[in-house]
């Protein structure tokens, strides 16, 4: 008899705590595009872009909006992400779209922060991202398009980042002919400084580095790593292409402020050490800490 394994459900205390941020980037977003991007003419790359460039083409009609195009855009997006993403996925998605149009609705009618493109370019991108990165820091999305990048990339000879490039360089085009070019331009500022937010948010601030050193005095590296630098190491098994000997290879993850100071430390005991430093979007657990110094 095979015993089925019960997995752990998620806590109702970070079941809400997620919703509660799912709102706030929902609001975040729908204040970004009413009160700084539509006054100014102004969009967003994806299906935000696109429900925006059609809001303007059929402002005069009382049953096209902002609101309803962004969902039933992103409908048909939704039912392939639940087959292939997941059902928490897509109800955490569909929180997010829904509180962005219902919010952007109410806020309709509120006088635009700036009439200076470049501002709204820049704050408006910096909120923008803002409420998007926390939707997807906490399990959502807000745009269909990258769903659908996912899906077509596993069977085309393109990456999820490629397939949206060549999504948004199309809506951009499109907003220059609508807009005209030189708002479609403040869009790519405004997309551009979104997506770094984003970046920000879902990464949090502190970068963080990952180190491979090889060294013969690993012993004495890893000994000074932890006593003057405040960093656990662990010790790999490793063996040289070119001469066949087994070796032992450092690893230790720090912050960005750190790594001069660790290079430092070890090329004082080894000035022949074998360093390669790599970016990671994420670091958790363990003992790793931001020291006080």
């Amino acid at each position: 008899m095979v015993v089925k394994k019960q997995h752990k459900k998620e806590s109702t205390i970070h079941l809400m705590f997620r919703i509660i941020m799912i709102l706030i980037g929902a609001a975040c977003a729908a204040a970004s595009i009413e009160l700084f991007l539509v006054p100014n003419q102004i969009i967003d790359g994806g299906i935000i872009g696109i429900s925006l460039i059609l809001d303007y083409l059929f402002k005069d009609s009382p049953l096209i909006n902002f609101a309803l195009l962004v969902i039933v855009l992103n409908i048909p997006f939704m039912f392939y992400g639940y087959k292939h993403i997941g059902k928490t996925f897509v109800i955490s998605t569909l929180i997010g779209i829904i509180s962005l149009s219902i919010i952007e609705t109410l806020l309709h009618h509120v006088e635009g922060v700036t009439t200076q493109p470049v501002l709204a370019a820049v704050f408006g991108g910096l909120l923008l991202g803002f409420g998007v990165g926390l939707v997807i820091r906490n399990g959502g999305s807000m745009d269909g398009t990258e769903i659908l990048g996912i899906l077509l990339t596993k069977k085309l000879p393109f990456s999820v980042g490629e397939f949206v490039m060549f999504i948004n360089i199309f809506i951009f085009t499109w907003a220059g002919f609508v807009f005209g070019f030189e708002q479609a331009m403040f869009s790519v500022m405004t997309y551009y400084i979104a997506m770094k937010t984003i970046d920000t948010v879902i990464q949090g601030l502190e970068e963080t580095k990952a180190v491979m050193i090889v060294s013969d005095q690993y012993e004495e590296i890893s000994d000074a790593l932890l006593h003057r630098l405040g960093r656990g190491t662990t010790k790999l098994k490793g063996k040289g292409g070119y001469s066949d000997e087994e070796t032992e290879v450092i690893y230790v993850v720090v912050t960005r402020l750190e790594v001069t100071k660790l290079k430092s430390i070890v090329f004082e005991i080894d000035d022949n050490a074998f360093i390669t430093i790599v970016d990671t979007h994420e670091t958790r657990g363990g003992k790793f800490k931001n020291p006080i110094h």
